[in-house]
């Protein structure tokens, strides 16, 4: 390892060890370690090759893959290889890990949850590729700005990726808007405006190294040429527009799509991954076989949520235009390779796009959906439309165009069927399918946690790792004193490296005594951020009242961010920041609670955070979080969860015991009727003194004294229209946290239940989720050889 290392930084950077910089070191160690990625890379490609195995295509817009350098290290069993090679060398392991920038492939559990599929998938031996964009600047990074949430650039790519392979040579010309052309029963696209796909790999290898697959991402490139010409009389811009139109496709991930501008471009990502995708897998298809219509045997592609549901159209287009397959048995085959993902229940989220946009866009496609349109009507009249006032309905294309549809958590299921494809439902009732999702245990326990990875790992050894199940032998632990001890020891040390991290980083001094209660999560109305602040400032009240109660001191932290055009969700962020400067002043409670909100929360931040998590918040509306996997991730690393009965939160109870889970709020079925009644947040409101001091503080400007009418129009919202329903929910979720605040204050009690949380998560593995998705949806089979060298 020592001298592969010292070979890069020769040959690969041009650098000798006495004038390496930690950057130097960390591409080095980054190139030794795929190197040795390699050879299990090409081995599993040949063994699939030589098989023939059916392969998984995962299409999303998101991979929110983190750090690589520690994740690679651990799945290739080269971690102490590797520090000891850099001990050798003067080098510290941990430094040069932290050097690492995220990949700024992702937003939130949607990316996270591909990148957890991807490990997974390579771990039971299954041949995939997830595709993707690789966006050149990502989401945004977060700064505050005087509280406010401020978006710059991620600048992720200004340093070399190590893990990438460029593959000039795999290249699709990907068009956009024209006219088509109808000649003799053929359709001709003619595209106006062209880029070229460009493929980028990097090798995604499991557990011990036994398979490798490939992330393949996308980057938009000119077709046409440099314009000299326009260059030489001086005409710069022009000179260069071919290749700025080219890389703003693949340049940021989610543009602000409050613009005309905004929506086109959206939607031009989303048809540029999709198409290049099919395009290639059609091409490594082809390449072994001669009839198309063999495809739904070698191929199964699935959707991550709606963004690539183009992938319907665009197959059908492929087939017809192309290979001449009528346009009818082109759909039915296209629907036979395709699976889809549904993430949400939010009617904002399931995409719609004018026609007139996507008829400008993507021309053919649109004459092809409504031949989807027409045979779903001719085979079941009545059917919902995928074309209703002047819109496409990507969820319903996305539905009609697959085989499967999958929520993913038992509720969220059962709500899909019963809300947003009801009518679908009851046309096809066999094609919804639950797939509750999982994290993968490599990530969020083995790599991220080593107090507690270390201390479980002696007591059952290291197969937990790849066999989540096997946690359940830490049950019997739960009445063990000294190992409870030694539990609460890792847990300890995690939040002393916390506190040191946020003294560091913040400026904000925190006792690791404290109990950290942490919320980390897109900022949305819905996951109701906005209760927790409110809450955070009652529970100051009371303190502030009777400072000499007894109280259980607490450290608030918030992670996440907010879409840059979601108005509400920013002035959330702004309140959460003014609410943290007024309390973290107040001597009078600054020993009894504190609020944390560090900037520009990622992956990275997840693994500081999550393994130093006493309480964890999911505390969304009832019926609007789909599943969540922050849920799991705190759960698994022994944090309790105060929740509603929301998403997996229900399945997580049942696993881990009621009496192990802080459960608040109404009911999914609850919250359909309250909203029906008149006056609703208001008359709460008026029934909780406590909520009212809170919302008058924040009205009179206690957090803004500088403005004292910044957040009149949010106060407002809660009490005229309330729909996630915080103001009825606030008053039980109050009444639960000081439930919480006296069960903390018995140690042993709260680690006993912390540890049956650990112990009753391996359900949650994403290994489950994906032989679910492989037996359910893909009629794929895990490589048995692979699943028993996995798990020991």
């Amino acid at each position: 390892m020592k001298e592969e290392i010292l070979k890069h930084l020769r040959n690969s950077l041009g650098k000798d060890a006495a004038h390496s910089s930690v950057y130097d070191w960390r591409v080095a160690l980054s190139l030794a370690l795929r190197d040795r990625m390699v050879d299990h890379w090409f081995r599993s490609t040949r063994e699939t090759y030589e098989s023939g195995a059916k392969r998984v295509y995962y299409l999303s817009m998101e991979f929110l893959i983190g750090r690589l350098v520690e994740d690679t290290a651990a799945n290739l069993g080269l971690v102490q290889e590797a520090k000891t090679a850099l001990a050798d060398l003067g080098q510290d392991y941990e430094a040069i890990v932290l050097n690492e920038p995220d990949a700024a492939l992702g937003n939130g559990g949607l990316g996270r949850l591909a990148a957890c599929f991807m490990d997974s998938l390579a771990s039971l031996g299954i041949p995939a590729y997830g595709y993707g964009i690789r966006y050149e600047h990502g989401l945004f990074k977060q700064d505050f700005v005087d509280g406010s949430q401020v978006e710059t650039a991620e600048t992720w790519l200004s340093q070399r990726n190590a893990w990438e392979f460029a593959r000039p040579e795999v290249q699709f010309r990907i068009g956009f808007g024209g006219h088509v052309e109808h000649q003799d029963g053929k359709a001709l696209w003619h595209p106006w405006e062209t880029v070229l796909a460009t493929a980028y790999d990097t090798p995604v290898v499991g557990w011990k190294g036994r398979w490798g697959n490939t992330l393949r991402l996308w980057s938009a490139k000119p077709e046409a040429k440099f314009d000299l010409k326009s260059f030489n009389r001086g005409d710069y811009l022009a000179a260069g527009r071919s290749e700025a139109l080219a890389r703003t496709i693949s340049r940021v991930l989610y543009p602000d799509d409050t613009t005309d501008a905004g929506k086109e471009l959206r939607l031009k990502q989303e048809y540029f991954f999709t198409a290049a995708s099919i395009m290639d897998l059609l091409r490594r298809f082809l390449r072994d076989h001669d009839d198309i219509r063999e495809l739904p045997n070698a191929v199964a592609i699935q959707l991550n949520d709606t963004h690539p549901a183009i992938a319907g159209p665009e197959l059908v287009r492929l087939m017809v235009d192309e290979h001449d397959v009528p346009m009818a048995e082109a759909i039915d085959l296209a629907r036979q390779c395709l699976g889809y993902t549904n993430h949400t229940l939010l009617p904002e989220a399931l995409e719609r796009w004018h026609v007139g946009l996507l008829g400008r866009v993507l021309p053919r496609h649109l004459e092809i959906i409504r031949s989807i349109e027409d045979d779903q009507q001719a085979k079941y009249p009545g059917s919902p439309r995928i074309l209703e006032q002047d819109h496409v309905r990507m969820g319903e294309l996305a539905f009609i165009m697959a085989h499967k549809v999958n929520g993913v958590s038992a509720l969220h299921t059962d709500l899909v069927k019963e809300t947003v494809f009801a009518d679908l439902n009851r046309i096809h009732p066999t094609r919804i399918v639950n797939e509750t999702n999982g994290i993968t245990p490599r990530r969020w326990l083995h790599t991220c946690n080593a107090p507690l990875s270390d201390l479980i790992t002696q007591e059952i050894g290291e197969g937990w790792v790849g066999d989540l199940e096997q946690l359940k032998a830490l049950n019997q632990k739960s009445g063990d004193r000294a190992f409870l001890d030694a539990f609460s020891v890792a847990k300890r040390r995690n939040k002393e490296q916390l506190a040191g991290w946020i003294a560091q980083s913040c400026d904000i001094q925190i006792d690791p005594g404290a109990m950290f209660d942490i919320q980390i999560k897109r900022i949305h109305e819905y996951k109701r951020q906005l209760m927790n602040i409110l809450e955070t400032i009652a529970l100051w009240n009371e303190m502030h009242d009777a400072p000499n109660a007894e109280w259980t001191p607490r450290v608030k932290i918030f992670g996440g961010k907010a879409a840059p055009g979601y108005h509400v969700a920013k002035q959330i962020i702004h309140l959460i920041n003014d609410v943290a400067s007024v309390i973290n002043n107040d001597r009078v409670t600054k020993d009894l609670l504190k609020v944390v909100y560090p900037a520009n929360y990622n992956v990275t931040m997840a693994e500081r955070l999550i393994p130093a998590a006493d309480l964890s918040e999911q505390i969304s509306t009832a019926g609007k979080e789909a599943s969540g996997t922050g849920n799991m991730k705190f759960a698994l690393n022994g944090a309790l969860t105060i929740g509603t009965l929301d998403g997996a939160n229900v399945e997580i109870r049942e696993h881990v015991g009621p009496e192990n889970f802080f459960l608040f709020g109404l009911t999914a079925h609850e919250v359909v009727e309250r909203r029906h009644v008149h006056g609703f947040s208001r008359a709460a409101i008026e029934a909780s003194p406590r909520l009212t001091r809170v919302l008058g503080q924040i009205f009179e400007g206690v957090f803004s004294p500088s403005d004292p009418s910044r957040y009149h129009g949010l106060i407002g919202t809660l009490y005229d229209h309330d729909y996630f329903l915080v103001t009825c929910d606030f008053d039980s979720y109050f009444d639960t946290q000081r439930r919480v605040d006296e069960v903390y204050r018995n140690p042993q009690n709260w680690a006993a239940m912390a540890l049956r949380n650990t112990a009753n998560m391996g359900w949650f593995s994403s290994d489950r989720t994906i032989e679910g998705y492989a037996r359910d949806i893909w009629q794929v089979s895990a490589s048995e050889k692979v699943r028993l060298e996995l798990t020991g």
